[in-house]
């Protein structure tokens, strides 16, 4: 089977099950595993780098408002890799290219792989669709112990967490400038984690938010995860938050309980990484326990 694959977290899960020789192509935004790093890219991005969050943002918003994609696919790379799989998805049309993008590539160069899109919106629905991708390329085994590991690592998570006496007020940040809160996956990760996420809600999309709703909320703990950068991309965005009126006094600021995430690699990724950033959110908001 030839795979060629548009998601970075789906480029994980293939070679999280053994498959990684039948990959024939990534994204321009898949980054690791590093055996995987020298195949050719199929998309690229109108995204621009090197600029602002709130630069970023305008560019992203303007592009979306116009009607235009954020991305563009070389359909023939597509074509002279012939592959017998892609895999996208439809869950963001900002985070990478979305199936209905992908299907008109494929119109253009005139190939006809299955197609199949992850969309999940919920951390039992990440864990599903390694399951799906395992189906996919046969590797169903393989997927199922995948998994089942999984799935002791976050009840271990959860477990401990049942036995707090206490949890602590978080504000979980996606993008700084302007204020986004988490979405998705992130909220329920907070929760099982041991914190209370009074802002972001389980399951939806991240949404903009306004400073004085933060403030409201009076975060004990703030993680800044921004998706798509570094953690020391975010870091530099943690400077604007200090300028913003009133931050000194939040309970955060005062404790300097303020942790910065790889939202890259960690909590933007759909995939295996979850539990990972579970894992290290469940040490902050409890360290020691």
């Amino acid at each position: 089977m030839r795979i060629a694959s548009l998601l970075p977290s789906a480029t994980e899960i293939v070679c999280a099950l053994g498959a990684g020789k039948s990959l024939v192509g990534i994204s321009h935004s898949c980054d690791r595993p590093a055996g995987a790093l020298g195949l050719p890219r199929l998309t690229r991005t109108a995204v621009p780098m090197g600029v602002s969050s709130r630069e970023i943002d305008h560019a992203v918003r303007d592009c979306l408002a116009r009607g235009e994609s954020l991305y563009t696919i070389d359909t023939e790379a597509l074509a002279a890799l012939d592959p017998d799989l892609v895999i996208t998805q439809g869950l963001c049309d900002v985070c990478a290219v979305t199936k209905s993008e992908v299907d008109g590539a494929l119109c253009v160069s005139r190939t006809a792989p299955r197609v199949l899109s992850l969309d999940a919106c919920t951390l039992d629905q990440v864990l599903e669709s390694v399951i799906e991708v395992g189906r996919a390329i046969e590797r169903e085994a393989e997927a199922a112990a995948l998994v089942a590991d999984l799935r002791t690592r976050v009840e271990r998570v959860r477990a401990r967490s049942a036995r707090l006496t206490r949890r602590p007020r978080v504000g979980f940040l996606e993008w700084v400038d302007p204020l986004m809160c988490g979405g998705h996956w992130n909220p329920e990760l907070v929760a099982l984690a041991g914190g209370e996420d009074g802002i972001g809600r389980a399951g939806e999309p991240s949404r903009t938010i306004e400073w004085r709703e933060l403030t409201a909320w009076r975060p004990e703990v703030l993680i800044v995860a921004c998706c798509g950068f570094t953690v020391e991309r975010s870091r530099r965005e943690v400077a604007v938050l200090r300028e913003r009126p009133g931050f000194r006094e939040l309970p955060c600021a005062r404790s300097g309980r303020i942790q910065v995430f790889d939202g890259a690699g960690l909590f933007s990724r759909p995939g295996p990484a979850l539990v990972d950033s579970l894992e290290l959110l469940a040490g902050v908001l409890h360290p020691g326990d």
